[in-house]
Order: C-alpha cells, then sequence, then structure tokens
C-alpha cells in the first residue's frame, strides 16, 4: 500500500471510528435497553417453557465470535467462497462431536433450525405424490412433519396416526395405517408427546411397506445423548433434532443418519435445497454445545431432567390438575384443564405475570379454538439448567395450582399474580445468571 492510500484510507469520510471498538450500550442504546430488559426478564422469570433453556456463557461467545462474519456456502473442502479453512475445520468439529454424541456414522450441522432440518428430509427423500405417516399435531405431533400450513405439507401426502385413549401412540392402528397406505417414510416424535418411544416396533412397521424411519427427537434430544430414555439409532434412517431445548445449546438443526446414501441426499437437500450459506456463528455455538454435552456431567444433567419433569408431573396432579399420560419419560409436562373448566392461553397470560412462563397446547380431543386451547405445556430443561431440583419443581407445581384453582373460582387473580411473582423472583434470585454479564 502506498503512502498516499494509506493516507486516504485513514481520512474516509464514510468510515466510523468507532466502528470496531464501540460496545452495544455504547452505540445503540436503544437495543441495549431491550437487552437489559429482556436479562432482567430472564433473570427473575421461572422458565417453564419447553422450547426454551439457557446456554453457557462459552456458547454466547462462540455466537458472538467473529465467525458471524464469514460467508461459505457448501460444504467442508467443497466451499463456493474463498478463506474457509478455519470455517471448514469448525464445522468438521461440530460434525465429529455431534456424531460422537448421538453414535451416529453422518451428521449435518448447517440446517437453521429444527424445521428446516425437517424440510430437507422430506425434500430428499419423499415425492409430493408419496404418504408420509406423521402423529397427529393434536396429539404431540409437530406441524413440519406433513402438515398443510407448512412447506413439508406440499411435499408429500400426510396420513395421520393417533394416541389411544390413554394419550399414548396407538401402534397396533399405527400398523394398520402403514399396511393400507404403504408409506414412503413414517416420522415419529413432535413438539407435545411426553412418553418414550416404542422405536423397535416402529422399525418393525416400518418394514412391512419398506418405509424409511425418522425421528425428530428435538425436545429429548439431551435425554438420548444423557442415555436417559430410548436410543433412536439403530432403529431410525433418519433423525433430526434442535440443538436448543433439552440440548441446551444455540438455536438451530442437526440432521444424523448412519446411511450414506441418504447422508448425500441429505447434504443437497439442505444446501442448496431450502436454505444457502450456513450461519458459521451458529455452527461455532452448536461445536460448544455439543462438546458440552459429552462431558460426564451432561448426563447428570438428563438426569436431573427427568427427575424434575417427573416430580412436576406428580405434583401437579395431587393438587388437582390433570396431566396427559398421567406422567412423563421427556422434560415436557402437558396439563390438560378440561377438567377445571379452562383455557389455556387466558392461563398462560395469567402465569407470565406472575412470573412462571410457559405456553398453550392442543390435547387429544380438544375442541376448543386452537388458539384458545384446553392444555398447558411445561418444559423443565431451562429450570434444570439454572440448577432447580425437585423441591423446587414441587413448589412450582403448589403455585401454578393455587392460580389455577382460583382460576376455576372466579374472580379477580391480579392479587395472586402479584404474590406469586414476587415468590418466583424470591425463587430464582437463589441461581443466578451469567453473573458476568451483569
Amino acid at each position: 500500500m502506498t503512502d498516499q492510500s494509506k493516507t486516504s484510507a485513514s481520512h474516509s469520510a464514510w468510515m466510523d471510528e468507532q466502528y470496531f471498538t464501540a460496545s452495544l450500550h455504547e452505540a445503540d442504546a436503544e437495543i441495549a435497553a431491550l437487552a437489559d430488559s429482556e436479562m432482567e426478564r430472564q433473570r427473575n422469570s421461572i422458565e417453564l417453557i419447553a422450547s426454551e433453556n439457557f446456554v453457557s456463557r462459552a456458547v454466547l461467545d462462540a455466537l458472538g465470535s467473529v465467525f458471524c462474519n464469514k460467508t461459505v456456502v457448501g460444504y467442508p473442502g467443497r466451499r463456493f467462497h474463498a478463506g474457509a479453512h478455519e470455517a471448514d475445520a469448525l464445522e468438521r468439529l461440530a460434525v465429529s462431536r455431534a456424531c460422537a454424541a448421538f453414535g451416529s456414522r453422518f451428521a449435518n450441522v448447517q440446517p437453521h433450525s429444527g424445521i428446516q432440518a425437517n424440510l430437507a428430509v422430506f425434500r430428499a427423500l419423499v415425492r409430493p405424490d408419496q404418504t408420509v405417516l406423521s402423529l397427529s399435531g393434536a396429539e404431540g405431533g409437530h406441524f413440519s412433519h406433513g402438515g398443510a400450513a407448512n412447506l413439508s405439507g406440499s411435499m408429500a401426502k400426510a396420513v395421520y396416526y393417533h394416541t389411544d385413549s390413554n394419550g399414548l401412540i396407538d401402534y397396533d392402528a399405527l400398523e394398520a395405517l402403514a399396511r393400507e397406505h404403504q408409506p414412503r417414510m413414517i416420522v415419529t416424535g413432535g413438539a407435545a408427546y411426553p412418553r418414550e418411544i416404542d422405536y423397535p416396533r416402529l422399525r418393525a412397521i416400518a418394514d412391512l411397506s419398506g418405509a424409511l424411519l425418522m425421528a425428530d427427537i428435538a425436545h429429548f434430544a439431551g435425554l438420548v445423548v444423557a442415555r436417559c430414555t430410548a436410543d433412536p439409532f439403530p432403529h431410525c434412517d433418519i433423525v433430526t433434532t434442535t440443538t436448543y431445548k433439552s440440548l441446551r445449546g444455540t438455536r438451530g438443526g442437526i440432521i444424523l443418519t448412519n446411511d450414506e446414501k441418504i447422508a448425500e441426499a441429505l447434504e443437497k437437500a439442505t444446501s442448496p435445497g431450502v436454505q444457502g450459506s450456513p450461519l458459521l456463528h451458529a455452527i461455532a455455538g452448536k461445536a460448544v454445545c455439543l462438546g458440552e454435552a459429552l462431558r460426564p456431567s451432561f448426563a447428570a444433567y438428563g438426569r436431573a431432567v427427568l427427575a424434575n419433569a417427573r416430580a412436576l408431573a406428580s405434583e401437579l396432579q395431587a393438587g388437582g390438575t390433570a396431566v396427559l399420560t398421567g406422567g412423563t419419560d421427556t422434560p415436557l409436562v402437558i396439563a390438560d384443564l378440561r377438567q377445571r373448566g379452562l383455557k389455556g392461553q387466558p392461563m398462560v397470560e395469567a402465569l407470565d405475570r406472575a412470573g412462571i412462563t410457559c405456553n398453550r397446547c392442543e390435547i387429544p380431543g380438544d375442541d376448543t379454538d386452537p388458539a384458545m386451547t384446553s392444555g398447558l405445556r411445561f418444559g423443565v430443561s431451562a429450570a434444570t439448567t439454572r440448577g432447580l431440583g425437585t423441591a423446587e419443581m414441587i413448589m412450582i407445581a403448589r403455585a401454578i395450582n393455587r392460580l389455577l384453582e382460583a382460576a376455576q373460582a372466579g374472580g379477580d387473580l391480579g392479587p395472586l399474580e402479584a404474590q406469586i411473582a414476587g415468590e418466583s423472583r424470591a425463587m430464582m434470585a437463589d441461581f443466578p445468571l451469567y453473573k458476568a454479564l451483569a
């Protein structure tokens, strides 16, 4: 560079001298204020939203790393853009850790989300004229398994299987559907099914028609890694998951398989099939969380998640709130409010004001407006990460029951909401969050 070009560069009118040095608080007070407010909300609330968790400080650092500056398209060793040596090493490391964590031969860590992972599977392996058997959304399935409102619904013909009177997958009826429809693929797992899945039985059913078997383990992937629930391999051909929820990492998706040909098809279906450049900072976050999941302490975390979920379910029932299937084998607890004559969404809002966050949930046989529902979905992955144990779960369940009982009786919930909100703040004060970021 010549002296003249150096001088020109140093006096560029467009150059912000603080661009590379100013913090968020220094550069954008509005966004910084929102981040601070959200931090306080997270610190003071009891987080029971099943699709949320708290990432480690290391994952936060990875998400804010310089990998967010780099664009790549393609896969390691076959990139469209130059300067990808570190990006290739990063993605290979994330793949290696994913395979080690789940016991698979191949992993694709590029999907931006669990839904995009599912879309890649559909794009790679089924045609619009082929049938996919999926669990009904009202009975715990997910809309990305062929739902009409989702792009996957145009990629295959979805036929839904159901649960029995106990809320459990009706495997006999599923087998009858498989014999009748000869599906290309059977999908298991979902958003609100709280019980362990019988993969050997599903494999036998899939083999009746030569169908592929896919498991979406997004909500209980952490329990699979911790060996606290049934392993989808070697029974499933494809496994998809998110990397947050019980895996407690950054938001994103992963696709796993043991079949090399399927892995090759999934690569093309992911990129350029349903997305372009992967988010390298997200892959960095995935690699960190997968490394954390390989530590011995993660197995203890998985056991704690399961114990907490069962404690919450048991105490809710003891206090008069029905729980779908009578319990849980996952981080999920699904409350049925019909016996109390309540709707889900109003109670979500009341609990939120009381410092307890959750979401509404459809339940089997629910004839309520989907914007209201008759159920509540609780998840304990985030609360367990904060350090809460079964004693706290019992206290939380009792607080939930108090609010549900008051709503059932009618009247103003405001004073009770305020009281429970104070109790929630006091409880969470004993479980600090990101002290170094204060």
